[in-house]
């Protein structure tokens, strides 16, 4: 049975969850967590202290030893916040390479939320009133609403317990002053969103994180009946909750359950956060979930290793939402795009045994052969230069950065230009990943031909190889030439011979 592990390199703590993926279902085996503070310091001065990168260096390599007892197969490791923001990013990720062999992967604030509401959607029954998910950590706040499982506003806010502790609370306890300016810049930037949930008509509030589970134990234990209810927290709570947290000094926060040391020192920062948030949100309170980041990243990881589970058709619907919105956005021709797409799908079925791409290069294939006009919105001249722009650094929700890579190089060259492994494009890529992307390039190039007139000129493609050639006869529709189209596939013969070892022949009837 297969094992994965899930490594979140926060700004407040270091997590790790191990599962076994059993019948379809992610079971957890272990579980681990620290709190390092590997962001504090850094968003004042820009810069991890090299105590806390020690500190966290040292979990990890706990981390380290406790996913090789178990023997897991993929360990997906990622940083948020701090690491997004530290200029000194790059020495830590290296210290941790040497100390593990892990690559950490630097998430965007945007899949850190997508991969919050994977993690929830894949273990909770979806509602299908609007639901807001907040995820508050020690750098950022994710918010995310969602409706029968799907993502509809997502956004990630500089509102992370550390970083405005750091910046705005300098006393113990904080000054009125300090908590002002504090409750002033929450609401700024909480008012960049606060009208799209208000419009959405959220039923239903899910927070995760540490912050969360803090302020809902406490909440409940302060309640003057004594019941402790399902973990969640009213809006009258909150209210008394963050009024109450920042009167009073840290070694009286500490005693209140729920809280904990290291906690007490961050918590009234998060609870104005959440106070805010349902302030100017027009909420009624939320409840706690333990879910969160690791979970969406092993139900990623379960996804990418048996599609047919509940998180794999969750995975597909979200790529296949990001790319319709970037089509739209870029205002790339939908019917062409899903032409050359539907054709790009039928040549690599059809040609399977001739280029023996692995399965997943269908799906890469299938992303650039939508997009692979989104530089045109930027420049003409030179637009495949402006796709593998767009493409490499632009938010496509569900696809990693090394993913979204290799999807920007296979609509890179469908031009003159042919791929060398000089070009900047290529080097981004894994070495083992280079040839593979070189025949999907060439795949592509052929979908792109056989639609070169946009008048859906051909009705169908017949597909033969035998030997050292493969052959392709167009069928065109009634009354309509393709002469277009066998010209822009002949001149491709020459490549095709180069990339697979094989004469290529074409012949229209």
């Amino acid at each position: 049975m297969p094992t994965f592990a899930a490594v979140d390199i926060g700004s407040n703590s270091v997590r790790l969850k191990i599962a076994r993926l059993t019948r379809g279902h992610l079971r957890s085996i272990h579980e681990d967590r620290e709190v390092t503070r590997l962001g504090e310091g850094v968003f004042r001065s820009g810069f991890l202290t090299p105590e806390s990168m020690a500190e966290t260096v040292k979990v990890l390599r706990r981390f380290h030893r406790a996913t090789q007892q178990v023997v897991t197969d993929p360990v997906r490791v990622v940083a948020t916040s701090a690491l997004r923001d530290a200029r000194n990013s790059q020495a830590f990720l290296e210290w941790v390479r040497s100390a593990t062999g892990w690559t950490v992967e630097i998430i965007s604030g945007l899949e850190e939320a997508r991969l919050i509401h994977l993690g929830l959607v894949s273990n909770l029954r979806a509602d299908n009133a609007p639901t807001l998910m907040m995820d508050l950590g020690g750098g950022s706040c994710e918010l995310t609403v969602s409706a029968r499982g799907h993502i509809r506003e997502t956004v990630s806010l500089p509102l992370g317990a550390v970083r405005l502790t750091d910046e705005f609370l300098r006393h113990d306890p904080p000054r009125k002053g300090e908590i002002k300016r504090l409750q002033g810049f929450i609401a700024r930037e909480v008012n960049r969103i606060a009208s799209r949930i208000v419009a959405a008509k959220v039923k239903t509030v899910i927070a995760t994180s540490g912050t969360a589970d803090a302020l809902a134990t406490a909440a409940s234990g302060l309640r003057k009946n004594g019941i402790r209810q399902r973990p969640g927290v009213t809006h009258a709570e909150m209210t008394r909750l963050a009024k109450r947290l920042a009167r009073l000094p840290v070694e009286e926060r500490r005693k209140i359950e729920g809280i904990g040391l290291r906690r007490a020192e961050i918590v009234v920062a998060g609870a104005l956060v959440y106070q805010e948030l349902l302030d100017r949100c027009h909420l009624r309170g939320f409840r706690y979930s333990p879910l969160g980041l690791r979970d969406g990243l092993l139900a990623q990881m379960a996804a990418e290793h048996d599609g047919s589970t509940r998180s794999g058709k969750q995975i597909e619907s979200e790529r296949w939402e990001s790319i319709t919105r970037a089509v739209e956005h870029y205002r790339v021709d939908m019917r062409h795009a899903l032409d050359v797409r539907e054709s790009a799908m039928f040549l690599f079925s059809a040609l399977h045994s001739v280029h023996g791409l692995a399965p997943e290069f269908r799906e890469w294939l299938s992303a650039a052969a939508m997009l692979y006009e989104v530089g045109d919105y930027v420049n003409r001249n030179g637009h495949h230069r402006h796709t593998h722009y767009i493409l490499s650094n632009s938010e496509i929700l569900g696809y990693t950065p090394q993913q979204r890579r290799l999807i920007a190089a296979i609509a890179r060259y469908l031009g003159k230009s042919r791929p060398t492994l000089e070009d900047a494009a290529m080097k981004a890529l894994d070495p083992t990943e280079r040839a593979g992307v070189q025949k999907a390039i060439m795949l592509l190039r052929l979908a792109r031909a056989l639609h070169l007139g946009r008048t859906r000129a051909v009705q169908k493609v017949r597909v033969s190889h035998r030997g050292g050639e493969v052959h392709l006869t167009l069928v065109p529709r009634r009354r309509m030439g393709v002469d277009l189209e066998l010209w822009a596939i002949e001149k491709d013969a020459p490549y095709f011979r180069e990339v697979f070892g094989r004469e290529l022949s074409i012949a229209a009837v």
